[in-house]
């Protein structure tokens, strides 16, 4: 759901709109419930045609929209642009109405052993940069994630052979991890 039919020009007239009905422009916040209404069927529409559900819920994903726009309407942070703010709570909306008609995406799983499997023999150049980066991790960091990542190791069986607490682990593994981020985006490229 990463339609977003407001951007562009919507931006440049719907803040402007919202900020008049906020100051009680009864004309100018009607205008604004019929541009966004327009909007909300438009990306509705299309989300449940690629769902391929019909658009039976199109109306009251509009309607349930702009009531959710009118009751929150004092949240939004008077910035320059309404539209992602007005999208989001679209994309929430039909979201909603799909799931209360039980539409979920449903992937065939006969193939999955095919594409999933491991390959034949590991790539030995592969493991070679793992080690290279991994060498430049401190050695508790180092040992932590090969307990965790490599070896499958529990966070709490390597918090207790290190004499560290689970949250220590937790905190040094992330931290390691980044690390090896950095290393190896900065050893590819």
């Amino acid at each position: 759901m990463s339609e977003t039919p407001a951007t562009g020009p919507g931006d440049d007239k719907w803040a402007p709109a919202m900020r008049a009905a906020l100051a009680g422009d009864e004309a100018a916040y009607r205008r604004l419930l019929e541009e966004i209404g327009r909007s909300v069927r438009t990306m509705a529409r299309g989300a449940f045609a690629r769902a391929r559900v019909g658009d039976a819920d199109i109306e009251d994903v509009v309607q349930e929209t702009l009531l959710a726009i009118h009751l929150k309407r004092g949240t939004w942070d008077g910035g320059p642009r309404l539209a992602p703010w007005v999208n989001a709570i679209a994309r929430h909306k039909i979201i909603d109405a799909m799931r209360r008609r039980g539409v979920r995406r449903a992937e065939p799983i006969e193939d999955f052993e095919a594409v999933l499997a491991a390959p034949e023999s590991p790539d030995p150049h592969a493991r070679s940069d793992i080690e290279r980066v991994m060498r430049q991790l401190a050695p508790r960091q180092r040992d932590i994630v090969t307990a965790i990542s490599l070896e499958g190791q529990s966070i709490s069986a390597t918090a207790a052979r290190l004499s560290m607490s689970e949250v220590a682990v937790r905190v040094a593994l992330h931290r390691a991890l980044k690390a090896l981020a950095v290393a190896w985006r900065s050893a590819t490229q």
